[in-house]
């Protein structure tokens, strides 16, 4: 999983996963 987070940083991905996380806190 840090794998596929480090991939997401270094193709530019880091906002739609920093979205995605911040979705998640607010479904919970």
């Amino acid at each position: 999983k840090a794998f596929s987070l480090a991939k997401s940083a270094s193709t530019g991905d880091s906002k739609s996963f920093f979205v995605r996380q911040t979705n998640k806190k607010i479904l919970e």
